[in-house]
């Protein structure tokens, strides 16, 4: 089928979610420095990163077909959680978020006739874990690559007590925001 975008991210997960609603894409991920500027709030944060990306990514090709990427940032308190380096860095967090309530931001950009951008913001409530439980997901292999080392939509999911917002955008790119943007630039998901 002809790609009706590029996706700027090599995300399974949004790729799934993409499929989900049917929409066809090219990957073309671009790496940028992720690191939060100083005093940048949570939503700044990921609204200037979703707009870095699908900007470098135009950039990149210069092509005619419209560019969504997407930032996504777990964030307790003001404490922006990206993806952890080490074994450490996944303890560290998965006890920094146990038995509490975080939020979720996930930020969107796409560039196409004109820029739009949103932000889903999400509460997530995680339940109290143990120790041997984060051992066991250490173990698994599902954290590493995940902002705040948990994967809602894997074996992640069973810490989550409740959430209020929108769980697409926990998993990484949020539909309801992406069909509004796709659809002002002529782009139907329901003809």
């Amino acid at each position: 089928m002809t790609a009706q975008i590029i996706l700027a991210s090599a995300s399974p997960r949004r790729q799934e979610l993409l499929d989900q609603i049917k929409v066809t894409y090219r990957v073309n991920p671009v790496n940028l420095d992720e690191s939060p500027l100083p005093n940048e709030t949570p939503l700044d944060y990921v609204q200037r990163l979703a707009a870095e990306k699908s900007a470098a990514c135009i950039a990149q090709l210069g092509d005619s077909l419209p560019v969504l990427a997407a930032d996504t940032a777990v964030v307790l308190g003001d404490l922006i959680m990206g993806k952890p380096k080490d074994r450490d860095e996944v303890f560290t967090m998965l006890r920094q978020l146990s038995g509490k309530i975080h939020r979720v931001y996930s930020a969107i950009s796409f560039r196409g006739r004109e820029h739009g951008q949103a932000v889903s913001i999400t509460e997530v409530t995680f339940r109290q874990l143990t120790e041997s439980e984060m051992t066991a997901y250490w173990q698994s292999g599902e954290p590493l690559d995940k902002a705040g080392s948990y994967a809602i939509q894997g074996m992640g999911g069973v810490f989550v007590e409740s959430i209020s917002g929108s769980f697409s955008g926990v998993v990484g790119l949020p539909l309801f925001e992406t069909a509004e943007l796709l659809s002002r630039q002529g782009i139907e998901l329901f003809k």
